[in-house]
């Protein structure tokens, strides 16, 4: 089953999703406020762990069945501000996985218009369960280290 276009795509190792900015995310001056690049950079992550695999949801099954009650939380967070977006822009959210390794994973991203970088990021991202920091399940780390190649 094809994922429809609004998750994005994974094209040379990377994710790109595009994203329209409207009024609501603009400030008083009409740029985009810069909490907002935060939501944009979610729903990049978050889409391309969906488009990784197909087999997604039968994953996290097994992983909750190794260890209940888990989560990933972002532990940290590198932003750099370089450009603005104002509303109507069509932006590029691109992500990609830096390192995998123990309890965290690292990944890049970047919000373009066109070929302008506007923000980058490093975000650090741990797996923990019952509020604990966990080494990562291997079956999740093959599956991000799958990207690094």
């Amino acid at each position: 089953m094809t994922q429809p276009i609004l998750d994005g795509e994974i094209r040379d190792g990377r994710h790109h999703m595009q994203i329209r900015v409207y009024y609501e995310d603009t400030d008083f001056s009409g740029i985009v406020y810069h909490a907002n690049y935060l939501r944009f950079m979610e729903r990049g992550r978050t889409n391309h762990l969906r488009l990784l695999g197909a087999e997604q949801h039968a994953l996290f099954t097994e992983v909750e069945t190794e260890t209940p009650g888990f989560a990933f939380v972002v532990r940290s967070m590198k932003l750099d501000f370089l450009k603005p977006a104002r509303m109507d822009d069509v932006l590029d959210v691109i992500t990609w996985p830096v390192a995998v390794k123990g309890a965290s994973i690292t990944l890049a991203q970047e919000v373009r218009r066109g070929t302008d970088v506007l923000v980058t990021a490093e975000v650090r991202v741990a797996f923990i369960s019952e509020g604990r920091a966990q080494p990562i399940p291997r079956s999740i780390r093959m599956l991000m280290k799958a990207d690094l190649d």
